[in-house]
């Protein structure tokens, strides 16, 4: 199961981590994050590792739709509900500033870049796209109402934003990665003090950054209420449809839209982690219904970590870590997450104030509807019985019989038929 990126990219390759070494700054994980928070920080004149478990980029940036947008979802209508309208400009702001570097960064990369316009479909609901577009207008940004939109059923219309972008994620950081001291297949297993320990040996830093998408530290933070992991599933179509823009359901229940080269990219099928689901066979569904003379060219899944308050946390990994940073939570808007979150650590980690650190702060009220979810999911898993228990925090592993895998429903560790781990925040095989 490889997704299209993976098919489409041969990417650069980086030796094993051995012995004992000293630096600056270290970043655990090779994603998206990890990579261009090195290139940052690296260009800022800091001494910078970063290590990888796997290889780069093959994690959950392998899997994204690799949408550049500052859209996301129906989120400044929310914001400003919940926070209110400075905060909601600021929320634009730090990612349209991202979305910028991205701009300039690919204009001397190959990596397929191309500008797109942005729709947030609705099936039924004119009112909530009504809102958001209202909501723009509060934080001064003029986002346009659509009546038709070129997808193969009826909708209520959409919110447009003109000139948003598309890549592909593995061709960007495979170029982004190279020249930076990187170590793959160097899994950290634990963290002590300003050491990190892998198999082979161990790196002290004045600073470490734990991008591995879900925080696995325990001991600060409180990740594991704050966070719960939610998997979604693709499918590329050849001769299907050129859509000419990015599409996405707003209820986060249907179906989301994108091409790549000659391909229709469809994914759907969202769920928490450990829950069941129909997985590909409901885009199958409905690729055979809209688009009878298509063929599937390869499919994947993709997991993401999503907050309690729809806004990801940057910053110190605790409010008594100055050493411990992270970035996580990025509610399926992974590329300019990745990018901020880049651009927040190095300005943190360079003594340089930046203006939207306090609004992603990790360290921020945990108050919200979502932590009572996650706190009763993560108790009824761990009173439940089960023989294969989750080497996190002890929750019971449920059989994933679609992806041969046994998964956790109460933080989103999976591990594979042999007990391998396959998604964190476990850090120890069954």
């Amino acid at each position: 199961m490889e997704s299209i990126w993976q098919k489409n990219t041969e990417l650069p390759a980086f030796p094993e981590f051995k012995g004992n070494r000293s630096t600056d700054v270290l970043i655990i994980g090779g994603g998206m994050t990890g990579i261009l928070t090195a290139y940052l920080i690296s260009n800022s004149g800091a001494e910078c590792i970063l290590l990888e478990k796997n290889r780069i980029l093959s994690g959950t940036t392998s899997g994204t739709t690799a949408k550049i947008t500052f859209q996301h979802g129906l989120i400044y209508n929310k914001l400003i509900r919940k926070k209110g309208v400075e905060s909601a400009g600021l929320y634009l702001q730090a990612h349209k500033s991202a979305f910028e570097m991205f701009e300039n960064l690919c204009k001397n990369i190959s990596c397929d870049f191309e500008y797109r316009d942005s729709y947030i479909y609705s099936l039924d609901d004119r009112e909530k796209l009504e809102r958001e577009i209202s909501a723009c207008e509060k934080i001064g940004f003029n986002a346009e109402y659509c009546e038709n939109i070129p997808l193969p059923f009826e909708t209520a219309g959409a919110v447009k934003f003109s000139n948003q972008a598309q890549f592909n994620p593995l061709k960007f950081g495979g170029e982004i990665a190279k020249g930076l001291s990187v170590y793959e297949n160097s899994f950290v297993r634990d963290v002590k003090g300003n050491t990190a320990i892998t198999d082979s040996g161990t790196v002290t830093a004045k600073y470490i950054i734990i991008a591995t998408h879900f925080p696995f530290i325990n001991t600060h933070g409180s990740y594991f209420l704050k966070l719960y992991q939610n998997r979604s599933n693709m499918i590329a179509l050849e001769n299907a449809v050129n859509l000419n823009g990015i599409y996405l359901d707003e209820s986060g229940k249907g179906f989301s839209f994108r091409n790549y080269k000659n391909y229709l990219i469809v994914g759907g099928e969202s769920h928490r982690t450990g829950k069941q689901s129909k997985c590909w066979n409901e885009l199958r569904d409905f690729s055979k219904r809209y688009y009878p003379d298509s063929a599937e060219y390869c499919f994947w899944s993709a997991q993401d970590c999503m907050s309690l308050d729809n806004t990801a946390y940057i910053g110190n990994y605790s409010s008594n870590t100055p050493y411990l940073f992270t970035a996580s939570g990025f509610n399926k808007w992974g590329m300019t997450g990745s990018m901020l979150s880049a651009m927040i650590l190095n300005d943190m980690i360079c003594g340089k104030k930046n203006q939207f650190a306090e609004l992603f702060s990790p360290s921020r009220s945990i108050l919200k509807p979502q932590l009572f979810v996650n706190g009763f999911e993560a108790l009824r898993n761990m009173l439940t019985l089960s023989a294969k228990r989750c080497t996190h925090l002890g929750c019971a592993l449920k059989w994933n019989s679609s992806e041969h895998s046994w998964d956790c429903a109460c933080h989103g560790s999976r591990f594979d038929e042999n007990g391998h781990i396959l998604e964190n925040p476990a850090n120890k095989d069954l």
